[in-house]
């Protein structure tokens, strides 16, 4: 036996003891989502608790906050004002989707469309929607028009280059593919475009969400009777914590319900889409 296969004998067993830890490693089953979420959920609520414990800030502990939100339940403030706001977050969610959608089309598959819309587009895009406030209460009154503009301004400028981009990014060999085998510029549209830009415009309509709860506090500064964030804002004045983090949760809650929402259809819409 020579001497240079001496180490790789040596070697063998120790490569085989190796090579079944590491695919029993692997096999390791991952822990489950949901799992994550409680431990993340349950160590937020105690570092919550640790801080107000500290007195930082005045702060009010979970406690605190779950006893007025009981209180707000019960009278039946907390259901008119989610009502109030779900009303309005829906309604100019809805309506910037449904424009932001066409009009993206529209830029993405005509050149003159985009060279005449996306001007228009890039310039509000960089217009804050809360700075539309004044001027919407000047055209359109203090009632739930100016409310629902807000919002929907929010949320069209945030679907709308998501659907741009969708119809953009359509790979072209597809559409090739489609005038080779005959189909004309509509059907290529329907039946290759729209399914191809899907995955784009449901994540734009995920952004555009959030977009419209972020500014629906801000719109209901116009003259609100009802809303959460017409009941935060008056708890400001009252230096009224607890009730304002109740807002705040309820906001974060409503919202994450309806992107979970939106993730469930973008999968059922998406299945052809590969995963990784």
């Amino acid at each position: 036996m020579s001497s240079t296969e001496t180490p790789l004998k040596q070697a063998g067993p120790v490569l085989e003891d190796a090579v079944p830890t590491r695919v029993r490693r692997r096999k390791r089953p991952p822990v489950p989502a949901v799992v994550l979420n409680l431990i993340a959920l349950a160590a937020g609520i105690g570092l919550w608790a640790w801080l107000a414990s500290l007195g930082v800030q005045a702060l009010p502990g979970p406690a605190a906050v779950a006893g007025r939100a009981g209180e707000l339940i019960a009278d039946g403030t907390l259901a008119e004002d989610s009502l109030a706001s779900l009303r309005r977050v829906l309604g100019g969610f809805a309506l910037g989707t449904l424009l932001a959608v066409p009009v993206g089309f529209l830029m993405g598959w005509y050149p003159v469309a985009r060279g005449l819309l996306e001007p228009y587009v890039q310039f509000f895009r960089t217009v804050p929607p809360l700075a539309m406030i004044p001027l919407a209460i000047v055209l359109l009154g203090i009632g739930e028009v100016p409310k629902v503009f807000v919002i929907f301004l929010a949320a069209f400028l945030s679907s709308v280059v998501a659907a741009f981009q969708g119809v953009v990014g359509v790979d072209r060999t597809l559409i090739d593919a489609a005038r080779v085998l005959g189909a004309r510029d509509g059907s290529i549209f329907l039946k290759v475009v729209v399914p191809a830009s899907a995955p784009f415009i449901l994540v734009g309509m995920r952004i555009g969400l959030g977009s419209a709860w972020g500014t629906l506090v801000a719109a209901e500064l116009i003259a609100a009777q009802e809303g959460l964030g017409h009941r935060m804002q008056n708890a400001q004045l009252y230096y009224d914590l607890p009730t304002i983090f109740v807002g705040l949760i309820t906001i974060g809650l409503l919202g994450l319900l309806m992107d979970r929402l939106l993730m469930l259809a973008e999968r059922r819409l998406t299945r052809w889409q590969e995963t990784r």
